[in-house]
């Protein structure tokens, strides 16, 4: 049972790291980025192909495919949401029109082959791949009845690093105190000087690089890169994370990153591996008819 605990911190960082950049946008424009699934799977399949079709070393992969993953939030904003947001459309237009980039992300990405116009950054279609070993040095180490993954291990403590940058940065920075204000009111905060429009960017391009970085960490340490991942892997599990800690709240996206780690882990040890692909959606459901706000919605999103 201890493995099983190691192994939901380490699946809770990834989900709470993903879910952080979905709520960051949700707290600021009240929509769901439903591209941000597209965003994940990009950031990790630039980075194998960097490395796989290009040579290039994992620290310059990584770089690019944050790169391209902060890149597509500045599409979102560009095309998807600043021309709805000045037409005062809907919340659902922006809603629909993110789910349409999404789409168009992994059909560019599943038709890369080689010859094609994306084979620049994908040639293996929709197959699963992994990187090739010693792309990282990647130890094992026995502790007790723990066998322990660099790569799984080393993790935890980058997510942890970056979810607490990114609050320091949220509550005490001026950067931060502008974000707050544009999702408290965002006319109040256009009234007082503060480039509006700059922010909602600068948001997405943060949400974004946050996305592709759990990407690039979740390929990494699962073996697991293909056009469907941020579909099959993260999107209703982002979507369970920040209904069960809190619409909007970052520290509530977190704690229910690392509640849904635990949840299925404890699932796949009593109900078997066929129970815990359902557990996101049990969880989603469960806290939509019991408490909406969320576990911590309340408290949590006056402290942000």
């Amino acid at each position: 049972m201890d493995q099983q605990i190691v192994n939901a911190i380490f699946i809770g960082s990834i989900y709470a790291l993903f879910a952080v950049g979905y709520t960051l946008v949700f707290g600021i424009l009240d929509i769901l980025n439903l591209a941000h699934s597209a965003v994940f799977m990009l950031g990790a399949a630039v980075t194998y192909s960097m490395v796989v079709n290009h040579g290039q070393s994992f620290v310059v992969a990584c770089l690019v495919g944050l790169a391209a993953s902060a890149f597509i939030g500045v599409v979102i904003e560009y095309i998807c949401l600043r021309p709805l947001r000045r037409r005062q459309a809907p919340a659902i237009a922006a809603l629909i029109s993110t789910i349409g980039l999404a789409l168009v992300i992994v059909a560019a990405v599943e038709q890369g082959n080689v010859g094609s116009f994306f084979s620049w950054l994908w040639v293996d279609g929709a197959n699963s791949v992994a990187f090739p070993a010693g792309t990282v040095p990647n130890p094992t180490w026995h502790v007790g009845d723990l066998t322990l993954e660099a790569t799984k291990v080393l993790i935890i403590p980058i997510s942890i690093a970056l979810m607490l940058v990114l609050g320091y940065v949220m509550r005490f920075t001026q950067v931060g105190r502008g974000l707050r204000a544009v999702a408290e009111n965002p006319r109040a905060a256009r009234l007082m000087g503060l480039d509006v429009d700059r922010m909602i960017l600068l948001t997405l391009v943060i949400s974004s690089a946050l996305g592709g970085l759990a990407g690039i960490l979740f390929g990494l340490a699962l073996g697991d890169i293909s056009p469907y991942i941020g579909r099959d892997n993260v999107e209703v599990r982002g979507l369970a994370v920040i209904v069960l800690g809190g619409m909007g709240s970052i520290p509530g996206a977190v704690i229910g990153g690392y509640l849904l780690g635990l949840i299925e882990i404890v699932a796949l040890v009593t109900l078997g591996s066929n129970a815990s692909g359902g557990v996101a959606f049990a969880a989603l459901f469960l806290m939509l008819v019991l408490r909406p706000q969320g576990l911590f919605g309340t408290r949590l999103r006056e402290r942000i």
